[in-house]
C-alpha cells in the first residue's frame, strides 16, 4: 500500500497532490477550484489554492486526506 504523504507540509504542491493521488481531484472539484488542468499548479500549494479560492484550509487538508486514504 501506497504511503500517505503528511498533508500538512506547506511546501506540498498541488500538481504533486494530483499525480500521486488522483483520487483528490473530485474534492478540488467539490469546492469550485480551478486547479485541475491550471497553468499555476505546478507552482501552487494548499495553501495558496485554499487562499486564492477561500476555501478553509484545514478543512480542505482534511477531505484531501480522506481522499488519499480511500485508494
Amino acid at each position: 500500500m501506497e504511503q500517505v504523504a503528511d498533508i500538512n507540509d506547506p511546501t506540498m504542491l498541488l500538481r504533486d497532490v494530483m499525480e500521486k493521488w488522483p483520487q483528490t481531484i473530485p474534492v478540488f472539484i467539490k469546492h469550485k477550484m480551478l486547479c485541475v488542468g491550471c497553468v499555476i499548479t505546478p507552482y501552487h500549494t494548499i495553501q495558496d489554492a485554499c487562499s486564492e479560492h477561500k476555501v478553509s484550509e484545514p478543512m480542505f487538508r482534511s477531505e484531501l486526506l480522506q481522499a488519499m486514504k480511500a485508494h
